[in-house]
């Protein structure tokens, strides 16, 4: 394999034609392309970013082939009303700890032909560790840390996620002073950006490097509070 050399417009444009061919045979009759043009450079972008993020996280998991930091390129369509079996997202992740890549504190992004989209954190809290963070956030330096940790992203003008729940959950009221964070259902901060020039070079293993870096707290926060021991 290859050195990254950036992600290729070729595979922009295929993305685009999936949108006006979402059927498995094209696109069994064009998997080459996919291969070449969005595959080939998935594995070497994971290559490259998972040898800078170890100075960020020496324990991150960097595994450049499908079901580890890619994903399936097919759908799971069985409890979605869009069945359409090919996806038109690309998404790679980089994740720390033993738990499910899912489930884990991790180094995000997805792009399709027409926006870039990198994250740092956990993307959904299925239910046990949904419960596992709303008790973890019941001890107030916890909470008061990651509150901190979201203020410092927002002054450097870094999204993070709103508040999913409308209601608080039992064992959290209004008055409490960090009651909002009980309505999350996931946790991390974002930015997006057009497939430009820098996407399509070198350059985008810096720029997105330099947004992990200022996001890291944030991972730290997430991973300490999965590996806790309540």
């Amino acid at each position: 394999m290859s050195g990254f050399l950036g992600f290729m417009q070729e595979g922009l444009d295929f993305l685009d034609q999936i949108k006006e061919n979402n059927n498995k045979v094209w696109f069994e009759n064009n998997r080459h392309i996919w291969e070449e043009t969005i595959l080939k450079p998935n594995i070497a972008y994971v290559e490259e970013m998972g040898e800078h993020l170890i100075a960020l996280a020496p324990f991150i998991q960097a595994l450049p082939k499908v079901s580890g930091s890619l994903f399936r390129i097919y759908k799971d369509t069985r409890f979605s009303h869009d069945k359409t079996p090919i996806k038109t997202k690309i998404g790679i992740l980089f994740w720390q700890g033993s738990s499910h890549r899912m489930q884990s504190a991790s180094f995000y992004m997805h792009y399709t032909s027409s926006e870039v989209f990198v994250a740092t954190g956990i993307r959904t809290f299925k239910p046990p560790l949904l419960k596992k963070y709303r008790e973890y956030i019941k001890n107030e330096k916890n909470a008061q840390a990651l509150h901190m940790i979201l203020e410092k992203l927002h002054q450097k003008g870094i999204c993070t996620v709103e508040p999913h729940f409308k209601r608080y959950p039992q064992g959290f009221k209004e008055e409490d002073k960090y009651a909002y964070l009980s309505q999350f259902n996931s946790l991390y901060a974002y930015t997006t950006f057009k497939p430009n020039k820098t996407f399509l070079s070198t350059k985008i293993i810096n720029k997105n490097f330099k947004f992990y870096q200022e996001t890291l707290e944030l991972f730290e926060w997430v991973h300490e509070m999965i590996i806790s021991d309540l």
